[in-house]
């Protein structure tokens, strides 16, 4: 497991706008975020998106997927394709086992459908709704050390923007009970802190005119290449439309 001198190292279990949220900003506070995906988000069952904050028009939802995986790997996540099998305590630790190997982290961010199984070898409160089961969370935190629920397990409405806030919340939680210096997650004019006499906080950035400008240049070229074409994937079936 991680010491002082090391990455704290997550595992974000579930790639969905919970778990990408989630990794983005692990990996943009300097935790060493490995995301483990198997199959399709629910999101991609989606026709067109239409309430996500941002897109006045609505976005496709397999893009919003797409875009959004970007965006964790750019924060410095990696991805692996598995079916996580379990989830469990090692020390101080966890120890996550996929039909593909196991990974070691000292965080675990589960962020998958309300299926409550994985964390069934720990003592913590949950729901149960039809057949859904739900994880009773504050803040993603689940009363186990290390251990958060976001999204749709934690029992957040299916809105996609509502989980994408929460995974980000869950892991601001998580940043927040590790031993990371954190402040917030801001990228701020130059000056707007050090010219009020103040050090950047940690997690901040001050960034000059010019390279404002080369980001929004960046930023603009990138989204253009997103909406450049529509994207070439249908709406995934739900399971029991398919044959």
């Amino acid at each position: 497991m991680s010491d002082a001198d090391t990455e704290p190292k997550v595992v974000v279990v579930g790639a969905g706008p919970a778990g990408l949220s989630a990794a983005v900003f692990a990996g943009r506070a300097g935790f060493e975020t490995t995301v483990v995906e198997n199959g399709s988000s629910i999101l991609s069952r989606n026709a067109h998106l239409e309430n996500f904050l941002g897109f006045p028009a609505g976005v496709n939802s397999r893009l919003l997927l797409d875009m959004g995986r970007d965006q964790a790997e750019r924060s410095g996540a990696g991805f692996v394709d598995a079916e996580v099998e379990a989830v469990e305590r090692d020390g101080t630790g966890f120890v996550v086992s996929t039909d593909d190997g196991d990974h070691e982290a000292d965080y675990v961010v589960v962020a998958s459908w309300a299926d409550a199984s994985l964390v069934d070898g720990f003592d913590i409160e949950t729901t149960q709704q039809g057949s859904k089961t739900y994880v009773e969370t504050q803040d993603g935190r689940t009363g186990v050390e290390g251990l958060y629920v976001a999204g749709r397990l934690a029992g957040q409405p299916h809105q996609t923007v509502v989980n994408a806030g929460h995974g980000a919340k869950t892991a601001l939680s998580m940043v927040h009970d590790s031993d990371v210096s954190f402040y917030h997650d801001w990228v701020a004019p130059e000056g707007y802190f050090t010219d009020r006499g103040r050090e950047v906080p940690p997690g901040c950035e001050e960034v000059s005119e010019e390279e404002r400008k080369e980001r929004e240049k960046e930023s603009l070229r990138v989204m253009r290449g997103y909406f450049d074409e529509p994207h070439p994937e249908e709406p995934t079936p739900h399971p029991s439309q398919e044959g």
